[in-house]
């Protein structure tokens, strides 16, 4: 990933994501692998591919918010719902709890076998194994610390992950998924509506190390400290929209990848009931750091997150999440295509097989392949909470980030009340963020707090 890895492999990712603007791009990996570790040669190949103009111009992909608004379908933009504040409440807290459940379901299968797959088996096959040999097949709890499948089909567990394996977990383990969600309540807290891409990158640099953040994440946090240090510049400069370009493109071939939807939760809790203003605030976030449809990812979930609070239909939450997007995007013909195999699907371990098959072209972590999963998952589930997030862990790819957003989604539409019990209490109500303030704290605090943002947003 963005720093993590040498200049060469982020040259061969450069030219997956050029080939995915529609660039010529003929030769150029033979270059890149000649050029070897020549650091001079490669920046040079690096300069030529950043050049190349696209033989077909996308006009479906803009990345400003007025040209997507001006592509998007017809959608209710805001929605009604007369409660009390005690239903309000156990929203939130639904949507806090929905997330750290789904998060921590998929957390220890974040691990290559499950994720790309291995062996010549997809992703998915592994998932379903490693359940089936701990005799916990259908997936109805948490993640077995063991499995026969390690030694029998030679698959095994992310480290990290262990302490939110059934036998272990206590609390919601430190998270990207949840950092990110506790990021977004401290930006509307501190600054309500006024704040912008420039407020993302002051945050990110204030309350993230470099360790915690990931691929496109990671290279934009890298080219903003560039912008704030190099330059001297502690204030919003006034070309910052062309710096911001250079910040979210420059060495970052992931700006199409899945890091900014997993983003969305924090400032959609605080737009509940209006998917439009979600959207709008994903927008301004996903910015910072993606281009197309690593924007439309963020604002697509943040619209069906805001949206959950008031609407329970799952097609009609994905229509809603569709109506903030441009219609003909990649992202949205993805999205329809997935929602077209869930309703034709009535066994789970097929929805995941013909999902895989349908998006495997993508990367284990680009947006499309795992948006399209959390609206599969949503439509298959047709309400039930256990299956929603068991099929958008089993499926593979990003298991945590997916498990995490469908869980978000149905506990705003379910409440915590109707999350079940041996979902809920092996949490203990307690997070660990690794975000000074947050580490640790009550997630039914977290959701007091959103809900409080909520209000404020709302009058």
């Amino acid at each position: 990933m963005a720093g993590w890895v040498g200049l060469q492999e982020l040259m061969r990712a450069e030219v997956i994501q050029r080939r995915d603007e529609a660039c010529d791009v003929n030769g150029f990996l033979e270059r890149i692998e000649a050029a070897s570790e020549n650091e001079a040669d490669l920046l040079s190949i690096y300069g030529q591919l950043c050049a190349l103009e696209p033989q077909q111009p996308n006009m479906d992909e803009p990345n400003e918010l007025k040209e997507i608004r001006a592509l998007r379908p017809e959608g209710p933009r805001k929605l009604e719902l007369d409660l009390s504040s005690e239903a309000w409440q156990d929203k939130f807290y639904g949507a806090w709890l929905g997330r750290s459940i789904g998060c921590a379901l998929g957390k220890p299968l974040e691990w290559p076998n499950f994720m790309a797959g291995s062996h010549g088996r997809p992703g998915w096959e592994n998932v379903y194994l490693w359940f089936e040999g701990a005799n916990a097949w259908p997936i109805q709890n948490y993640t077995p610390g063991n499995s026969s499948a390690e030694k029998e089909y030679g698959i095994k567990l992310a480290t990290w992950g262990s302490e939110s394996t059934k036998e272990r977990i206590a609390y919601m383990q430190t998270d990207d998924d949840i950092r990110y969600t506790v990021l977004g309540l401290m930006m509307l807290e501190r600054k309500g509506l006024d704040w912008d891409s420039w407020d993302i990158g002051k945050l990110w640099h204030e309350v993230l190390s470099y360790n915690q953040v990931c691929t496109a994440e990671t290279q934009s946090y890298l080219n903003f400290a560039q912008v704030t240090h190099h330059y001297g510049e502690v204030k919003k400069p006034q070309d910052w929209d062309h710096k911001k370009h250079w910040v979210r493109t420059y060495l970052n071939p992931y700006r199409e990848f899945i890091g900014a939807q997993i983003r969305a939760d924090g400032f959609a809790y605080g737009a509940a009931g209006q998917p439009e203003l979600a959207a709008e605030l994903a927008w301004r976030d996903a910015s910072f750091s993606h281009i197309r449809n690593g924007i439309y990812g963020e604002m697509f979930v943040a619209a069906m997150i805001a949206a959950a609070f008031v609407e329970s239909n799952p097609l009609k939450l994905v229509e809603i999440g569709l109506s903030e997007i441009p219609q003909n995007c990649r992202l949205a013909r993805d999205v329809r295509k997935a929602v077209d195999i869930a309703q034709d699907t009535t066994d789970q371990l097929a929805l995941v097989q013909q999902l895989w098959d349908a998006f495997q072209h993508y990367d284990p972590v680009h947006t499309n392949n795992n948006a399209a999963l959390v609206a599969a998952s949503l439509v298959f589930a047709k309400g039930d909470f256990t299956t929603a997030i068991a099929t958008s862990v089993l499926c593979g790819w990003d298991t945590d980030c997916n498990g995490a957003t469908v869980g978000s989604i149905m506990g705003a539409s379910l409440g915590a009340k109707q999350l079940p019990a041996h979902w809920v209490k092996p949490l203990n109500d307690t997070l660990y963020s690794a975000v000074i303030g947050f580490h640790p704290i009550a997630i039914s605090e977290c959701a007091r707090r959103s809900y409080e943002v909520f209000l404020k947003l709302k009058n």
